[in-house]
């Protein structure tokens, strides 16, 4: 080969470089960007690993296993790298789990015997319903290690002011027509009835909100039963504490479908891949937003700009 041809062949050889693409960096050669799914992530990890700052979320690929859908995601921070696997999300340092097909077979195993035991707040993300998911756990907690009848009549009364902390969420987000008399903050019944006539309107849905108004009703008169009555048992605390799973998680779903204007499907692209999540900082105390998984529309107030991460 001449020199001229060396020359010219050297010219075309891929040149690979010396050193790593800062993690910071990382996200300018990505294709596929998620800004609202990897801010969630991100907080996450600083939720997680609270003296880390991270400096790159890159989802690897997602799988659907038995029906469930697990989104795999690489994240790199100042100190350490993680696997983070959705579905319910959990981190694992790359150091310790290497391989990720046996970190997300870890996961789903683990996972699986998280959802086998009763039903716990398992969620990191931000809530406007934190304090009612604290209170639900330490009933369970007291109802796990209670004995005579005065610890369960303390796990009704930990329900009762887990209801009153519910409506309590609901008033501040639920816009209550002016010329409607709003009753006593504490009292349940009434205000349950009320925000599920203005969260659950419409002809269509009277049997509906018939069923949920009955559920709400005859939850706070059982609760209320169990923290007065001196002969409760454990039976009766458990029931308790199932329904009022079933009013929070009707409650909370309601109020999610109102926040986000019953969207099921892009209205730009007609998708129905629309995900739901919820952000502290829009005013005046954090609301949920929707966003596509195929197109970059969002309805977060702020659609458009930047997405912040925390610091």
């Amino acid at each position: 080969m001449t020199k001229k041809a060396k020359a010219r062949s050297k010219k075309r050889d891929c040149v690979i470089p010396g050193h790593p693409v800062p993690a910071r960096e990382l996200s300018q050669y990505s294709v596929d960007n998620d800004p609202p799914s990897e801010n969630d992530i991100a907080n996450y990890v600083h939720g997680q690993a609270r003296d880390e700052t991270v400096q790159h979320v890159e989802r690897i690929k997602q799988e659907v296993v038995l029906g469930d859908k697990y989104e795999i995601w690489d994240v790199i921070t100042n100190k350490d790298r993680w696997w983070v696997i959705t579905n319910m999300t959990n981190l694992y340092s790359q150091r310790h789990f290497p391989s990720l097909d046996y970190t997300l077979s870890f996961h789903i195993g683990l996972m699986m015997r998280l959802r086998s035991r009763p039903d716990t707040a398992d969620s990191e993300e931000p809530s406007p319903f934190d304090e009612v998911f604290r209170r639900q756990e330490q009933a369970k907690h007291r109802n796990d290690i209670a004995v005579e009848a005065e610890d369960y009549q303390a796990v009704g009364m930990q329900l009762r002011e887990c209801l009153i902390s519910l409506i309590g969420a609901l008033r501040r987000r639920v816009r209550v027509p002016p010329e409607m008399e709003r009753p006593q903050d504490a009292n349940v019944i009434a205000w349950s009835e009320l925000l599920i006539n203005q969260l659950c309107g419409g002809s269509s849905d009277k049997e509906l909100r018939h069923h949920l108004k009955n559920t709400a009703k005859e939850t706070w008169q059982l609760v209320n039963w169990l923290t007065h009555d001196r002969n409760v048992n454990n039976t009766a605390s458990t029931i308790a504490i199932h329904s009022c799973d079933t009013v929070v998680g009707d409650f909370v779903h309601l109020l999610m479908q109102d926040r986000t204007g019953n969207v099921y499907e892009c209205p730009v692209c007609k998708s129905r891949n629309v995900r739901t999540h919820f952000d502290i900082s829009i005013e005046p105390d954090g609301d949920y937003f929707m966003t596509c998984g195929v197109c970059d529309w969002s309805s977060h107030p702020n659609a458009g700009k930047p997405v912040e991460r925390r610091p």
